[in-house]
């Protein structure tokens, strides 16, 4: 059994932020990583391809900018090794290979206990705490829908956490599922890689440049309106990019800034792919998936069958807060999202809070760990460790 003031279940962006900001105030904590290694989605589970699709200004962790020498949209690589040396300032050690199975404040001690299974022995480990937070993120659970015949499917079916590159894809037709960013990035890979590619675009899409997103994420910072960045982010899109409805694609009625806030949908950061859409190298289907027969014919809710080598969900994530924590019925939803507003969805009750759950990537991830460090010091300032 392990005491200390704060345990951080989750080691990616969010518990490193949050663990560097503790440190910052001299506060004890003990983090809790289940993978082998911390930032895993970054590290083992994306593409090769993927870049900060924001300016590095709103994606560095507190109290460690970006030197004046980083590329604004940064390369993964170049990500990975600016975490790597953030843990190291900070002296981040987490432990890693512990699953957390149970965790729940005990009220006559006045403090969160945390049982995990430690991986690599096989054993059950307790650990305790007056402060919890959950950072283990957005993008906790790959999530890949249930298609009827997707068991007799020939060729390779992944999420897109397993895919690197579309080398490999030469000449195969690829089905990719799913139109947010994941999708289109890793639909245009498969294209340069000479692949014969098909996008499911089910649900109308904002399209942004990156400029765009800077322009309008600059904006916000200095609390323009809402309804006036959308207004003017629309009306751009619209004369960088045309009307898309003949390729297949619609805009919603909601502005992209406000459908981010609200529903966690972030606009798509175009780096190439609507040229491949234009020009006739991505096919776009404006449609779902109905089933799939045999070894490799998909069926679409429209009627139509077409035939696949291999079919790529980019269909996101889900939380599993909600199978680990225990008593928590302020704080977090089922789905392991914040029930309290933005911009009060950090702190629970009984010195729980979370970090990176505001939908608003890693520049929310670096406000709620400075607001929760602040708000554990001052707890503990009043009444006590």
């Amino acid at each position: 059994m392990a005491d200390t003031t704060v345990i951080i279940i989750g080691a990616g962006p969010s518990g490193l932020a949050t663990a560097a900001s503790l440190t910052l105030s001299s506060i004890s904590y003990i983090i809790i990583e289940r993978e082998d290694c911390s930032v895993p989605l970054w590290r083992k589970h994306s593409y090769d391809r993927l870049h900060l699709h924001v300016p590095n200004r709103f994606c560095h962790l507190p109290a460690m900018p970006f030197p004046s020498s980083t590329p604004n949209y940064l390369p993964k690589v170049n990500f990975l090794d600016y975490l790597d040396r953030y843990a190291e300032n900070f002296r981040i050690r987490p432990l890693y290979r512990r699953n957390v199975e149970a965790a729940q404040f005990d009220h006559p001690e006045g403090k969160w206990k945390v049982r995990a299974r430690n991986l690599d022995k096989g054993e059950m480990e307790e650990f305790r705490s007056r402060f919890l937070v959950v950072a283990t993120g957005e993008t906790a659970e790959a999530y890949t829908p249930a298609v009827p015949g997707m068991e007799e499917f020939g060729g390779d079916l992944m999420h897109s956490t397993k895919f690197k590159s579309g080398k490999g894809f030469e000449g195969k037709n690829v089905l990719v599922v799913g139109a947010g960013n994941s999708g289109m990035e890793i639909a245009l890979d498969l294209c340069l890689h000479a692949a014969n590619t098909s996008l499911v675009v089910r649900s109308p899409v904002h399209f942004m440049s990156r400029r765009m997103i800077g322009l309008g994420l600059d904006m916000l910072k200095y609390n323009l309106p809402i309804w006036f960045v959308d207004s003017l982010m629309v009306m751009l899109s619209k004369l960088i990019y045309g009307n898309l409805t003949n390729y297949g694609i619609k805009r919603p009625v909601e502005g992209p800034f406000s459908m981010k806030a609200k529903y966690g949908k972030y606009p798509i950061i175009d780096v190439g792919t609507l040229e491949q859409i234009k020009c006739g190298q991505i096919q776009v289907l404006a449609t779902e998936i109905a089933s799939i027969k045999g070894k490799n014919n998909v069926v679409f809710k429209n009627g139509k069958c077409y035939q696949f080598d291999s079919i790529i969900f980019c269909t996101g994530f889900k939380r599993s807060t909600n199978l680990w924590l225990k008593g928590d019925e302020y704080l977090l939803n089922d789905d392991g999202l914040p029930k309290p507003s933005y911009p009060n969805h950090w702190k629970g009750k009984n010195g729980l809070y979370c970090v990176g759950l505001s939908r608003r990537g890693l520049y929310g991830a670096n406000l709620d760990a400075q607001n929760v460090a602040k708000d554990i010091s001052t707890q503990i300032y009043k009444f006590g460790s």
